[in-house]
């Protein structure tokens, strides 16, 4: 199943093909924009600016109430669209929140007491900081026990052992 690569030539007319076609579209969306304004042009009637100024001023306030009328409908619209967007925004924060944030996995980073306090606090950190240094010393408290219960058991058994030694035990 191997897919063999298209020539430059080729690919070159393909794409100049759908370039002419694209072309050929966009003139073809102008022209039917063109005859839409035109056809909406045609249904409104002409401006009829002869007669006296009462007519005309009377015309005049019917525009400004239609313009007005056009500007309400366009707010209220805007504040939907910013309404539904507010909504979008929220919806997809909860998405977030639902799923939960990945952590990224950290990295072990060996570093010395001193190389991280020059990275926290930047060329403010000038002294050396020695944490052992500041620990307390602990002296090791040294247990005295009886002479008799430390020694070698060995020499303890051999005098006991035999007749000497229980002579000596009697005796002692």
């Amino acid at each position: 199943m191997s897919e063999k690569k298209m020539t430059s030539s080729r690919r070159h007319h393909l794409k100049s093909l759908v370039l002419q076609i694209a072309f050929e579209l966009i003139e073809v969306e102008k022209k039917e924009a063109e005859q839409v304004k035109k056809n909406f042009m045609a249904e409104i009637p002409a401006l009829d600016l002869s007669g006296d100024q009462s007519a005309l001023m009377e015309m005049l306030k019917k525009l400004a109430h239609t313009i007005d009328k056009v500007d309400e409908d366009r707010y209220d619209a805007e504040s939907k669209v910013t309404k539904a967007d507010k909504e979008i925004e929220d919806l997809k924060m909860k998405v977030i929140e639902i799923q939960g944030m990945k952590k990224p996995a950290l990295k072990k980073v060996r570093m010395s007491a001193d190389a991280m306090l020059q990275a926290l606090l930047g060329t403010k950190h000038k002294a050396s900081m020695d944490f052992r240094a500041n620990l307390k010393e602990v002296k090791k408290e040294v247990k005295e026990e009886a002479a008799d219960a430390v020694g070698d058991w060995r020499k303890n058994v051999d005098e006991q052992a035999g007749m000497d030694g229980r002579m000596k035990k009697f005796q002692g």
